[in-house]
């Protein structure tokens, strides 16, 4: 579909308001800015909103960031607070209670810590059930709400306030969950994994086909948070696009169970042009560390590869 990106984004009321209180350099706003974006002016959205740094910043009573109906809920029931008000509507629909040119979608907003871990029994099962809802994960790699603790969605060797980096640990031992992978898995319509990168061409059209694709939907979404990284504030838009071009965080979707990679790097970076700039990980860098970020590499590598060969054979099949 060819189309100005940067006309029709333009033109689009933003529903996500200036004003907010999220920090400067937060992926955060943008991802939740950008998701709305590639709503049609028409439609109305019941947003659900996880516990977390998105809710607690654009949501401080009477004030609001959001134009849309909103629902703030705790930790872990945002999937199951949204698809309890589609079934809902679905209901004033059959009744005849609701006017037939009524179109509302439902989008849920949850950060990793709200989505990977404390959320992710509610997540699973409106998947599994078939509400016609979009789940969009704001992943910033920790809870940063609370104190920049781990959580499933940290990296490996990650320096928080729970795995902290020194000479008794190396930081955060375990490797980072495959939420994306998992979604995968309930078999449900949609699944992609973007960030904003670029002209936001990739998410805002992810956003458009997971809004309008009938049925659940699942976005796992890129959100670099400066505090818990450390990372200069105006840096990133840079810390996306290493994500993306060392292939840490690939930009894919999965259309009815066949995997589609949407961006092959030409020449992929090595996993240190991600890690230098991020204070969360200088540990890396000492000498005698090396081996963390040869760990670090070939994990990136096992997962893109895994990657390469799941497109591959998911499209033979289809």
């Amino acid at each position: 579909m060819a189309y100005n990106l940067k006309e029709v984004v333009a033109n689009k009321p933003s529903r996500f308001t200036a004003g907010h209180r999220m920090c400067a350099g937060c992926g955060a706003p943008i991802v939740g800015r950008m998701v709305l974006r590639a709503l049609k002016p028409e439609d109305h959205a019941v947003i659900s909103c996880a516990t977390g740094c998105m809710e607690v910043s654009t949501f401080i009573y009477p004030y609001t960031a959001w134009t849309d109906s909103f629902i703030h809920t705790a930790f872990e029931s945002t999937a199951a607070a949204l698809s309890g008000v589609e079934a809902a509507y679905n209901s004033l629909k059959k009744q005849g209670k609701l006017p037939e040119d009524n179109h509302t979608k439902f989008i849920a907003f949850g950060g990793d810590g709200g989505t990977y871990d404390i959320g992710i029994q509610s997540l699973s099962g409106a998947m599994e059930r078939g509400h016609d809802m979009v789940y969009v994960c704001y992943d910033n790699g920790a809870y940063m709400n609370t104190g920049i603790q781990r959580s499933s969605a940290t990296p490996r060797f990650a320096d928080t306030t729970t795995s902290p980096a020194g000479k008794v640990s190396p930081g955060k031992l375990q490797p980072r969950k495959d939420l994306t992978k998992i979604m995968c898995g309930h078999h449900i319509p949609y699944v992609a994994q973007t960030a904003p990168v670029n002209n936001f061409k990739d998410l805002y059209e992810k956003s458009e086909k997971a809004i309008y694709t009938k049925g659940p939907a699942f976005l796992n979404v890129l959100a670099p948070c400066p505090r818990g990284w450390g990372y200069p504030t105006d840096e990133l838009m840079d810390i996306n696009k290493l994500a993306v071009e060392t292939c840490y965080w690939p930009l894919y979707e999965v259309i009815d169970g066949r995997y589609v990679i949407n961006y092959k790097p030409k020449n992929k970076l090595p996993i240190e042009e991600f890690l230098k700039p991020q204070k969360r990980f200088k540990h890396l860098f000492k000498p005698g560390n090396e081996w963390m970020i040869e760990e670090f590499q070939k994990e990136v590598d096992d997962r893109w590869n895994e990657l390469l060969s799941l497109e591959e054979l998911t499209n033979k099949q289809a």
